[in-house]
Order: C-alpha cells, then sequence, then structure tokens
C-alpha cells in the first residue's frame, strides 16, 4: 500500500465486473505513479470481489460494504484516503493514460486552485458522441452554470482533500443527481479550474446508468436546490440564479404530477416556491 500518495483515485462500483476492469487498468497504466486506487464494492454480487482480489497491485485497496448507493461508496472511498487530492472515476468510465501526470503538473502550475476537472470524450453504444454547445465545461466562479447543468462529471474532477471538511460528502439521501448537489455546495464557495485536455472517456448508452434506474430526476434536482436556497452559503446574486432554477424545475414538475394526477405532490410543490421568493434572510 502506497502510504504517501499524492492522489486517492476512487472508484465506486455496484454489479458493473466487465466495465470495472476497464477501468481499473485505465489507472494502473498511468504515466505518474504516486496514486493509491480505492475501489469501493457497494455490495456486488457478480464476482467483483474476485475480480479486484486478482490484481496483485500494492497501490489498490479494496473495500466492501452493503449495499447503501453510489454516495455512500464515494464516502466510504474518501474517508479512507490518504493522497492530498482525490481523484474520483466511475466503474464505467476510463481515464487516458497521461490523466494524473497531466493534471499534477496543472496542480503546481496553479496553486490557488483546489478544484480541478478536464475535457471528456463520450461514447453512447460504441459511438462517438458529439458534445452540444451547451455541454462546453466552465471555468472559474461558476455555480451559475452548475445551477443550470451538472457542468463537472465526477469522472474528471480533482479535488484538493481539505475541501470535503468545509463542504461536507456527497448527501446520502439522494439515489441520483448527487453529483449535481455536491457540486453546487463546492462552486457556491470555491472556482474551479478546467484542464483544456481531454483526459477522461465516459461510456454510456448501457442499463445501468442512474439515468434509467431514476428517469424523473428533477425531484433530486429540486431536493438540491432547495438545500442549497436554505443553507446560507448563498450570495444574492447566487441566491436569484438558484431561485430561478429552483422555480423552473418546480413548475415543470408541477405539469408532470397534474398529468400523473398526484394532486398532494401537485400542492406540495406549489407551496415551495412562494417560500423562498418571500426570504432574503438565507444570503450569505
Amino acid at each position: 500500500m502506497n502510504k504517501n500518495p499524492f492522489f486517492s483515485v476512487i472508484i465506486p462500483t455496484y454489479n458493473r465486473k466487465d466495465f470495472l476492469k476497464v477501468a481499473i487498468d485505465s489507472v494502473l497504466c498511468q504515466t505518474f505513479e504516486n496514486f493509491e486506487l480505492i475501489i469501493v464494492d457497494d455490495g456486488s454480487t457478480d464476482g467483483t470481489e474476485n475480480l479486484v482480489t486478482n490484481y496483485k497491485d500494492i497501490r489498490i485497496n479494496y473495500i466492501h460494504q452493503k449495499h447503501k448507493g453510489v454516495s455512500s461508496a464515494r464516502n466510504k472511498g474518501i474517508t479512507n484516503a490518504q493522497g492530498k487530492f482525490i481523484s474520483f472515476l466511475d466503474s464505467d468510465d476510463r481515464f487516458r493514460k497521461e490523466k494524473l501526470e497531466t493534471t499534477s503538473r496543472y496542480i503546481k502550475k496553479y496553486p490557488q486552485y483546489k478544484i480541478f476537472h478536464t475535457e471528456e470524450i463520450w461514447y453512447r453504444n460504441g459511438k462517438l458522441l458529439p458534445q452540444k454547445i451547451y455541454h462546453k465545461k466552465p471555468l472559474g466562479l461558476i455555480f451559475k452554470n452548475a445551477v443550470k447543468l451538472c457542468c463537472i462529471s465526477p469522472s474528471t474532477a480533482v479535488i484538493k482533500k481539505d475541501i470535503f471538511s468545509q463542504v461536507g460528502l456527497f448527501d446520502e439521501k439522494l439515489p441520483a443527481c448527487e453529483d449535481y448537489e455536491f457540486w453546487l455546495r463546492v462552486t457556491s464557495q470555491f472556482p474551479v479550474f478546467l484542464i483544456p485536455e481531454y483526459l477522461t472517456v465516459k461510456e454510456g448508452g448501457h442499463p445501468g446508468q442512474q439515468s434509467k434506474k431514476y428517469p424523473a430526476m428533477d425531484k433530486f434536482r429540486i431536493y438540491a436546490l432547495k438545500k442549497i436556497l436554505e443553507s446560507g452559503r448563498l450570495n444574492k446574486s447566487n441566491y436569484a440564479a438558484a431561485l430561478e432554477e429552483f422555480r423552473n424545475k418546480c413548475s415543470v414538475y408541477i405539469k408532470g404530477a397534474i398529468k400523473r394526477g398526484k394532486i398532494k405532490e401537485v400542492a406540495l410543490y406549489k407551496q415551495l416556491i412562494p417560500e423562498f421568493e418571500k426570504t432574503s434572510t438565507n444570503y450569505a
């Protein structure tokens, strides 16, 4: 085990044995070698443990837990990490071999930043997927971008470990959109540096994706926006941006609830909007 790693790479996984091997290999073949790889198995039943234990690399730390969700798995990895910087990798994604070396170079060049992310290459069902203009990666003070869209993919992100003591860990109440909620907290307080290189490859279109399991994501995003509006962390401008998106998301959800005949949900979400429009006490 590497006792003083610069990076702790954390892979949370659940029943993704075939994808996981590709992810692990992409880390182990990095040109930068001072890292530990923490694989948190969130209760897999597909032979994941046998796959991982067959690797003999001393940099691998395999942790098995009962199935609790991706947030719990990431948090377990963070609390066990020894590195100065945390690098996330979803088990269906992979790094290019120079990912950590390039990132370490930017960290040294821009020490005033604590959060870095990179450009990424997308594949869906094995085919290269072109990215839209609105997917353009932002840099700097990006809270208003993060409100509109989950604009930082976990697999592209590297975060200085002390950030978590200031903003907290991933919210384990969320089965999906946990990254959206986390980035709202992070970007409300810290600037983000964009490394302008394509260093992460993402695989989409398979049945195990969170978006396939939870098609109605707006409910989780509303929860995240409500939480940040109540946090007292936002300045007036960011509060207004979050409130606008909260209003939009609630309106969309209400229309859907009306179609589904969910009368109680319609009443509940209609009450939420004026609650935040009236208050100004939550400004930082």
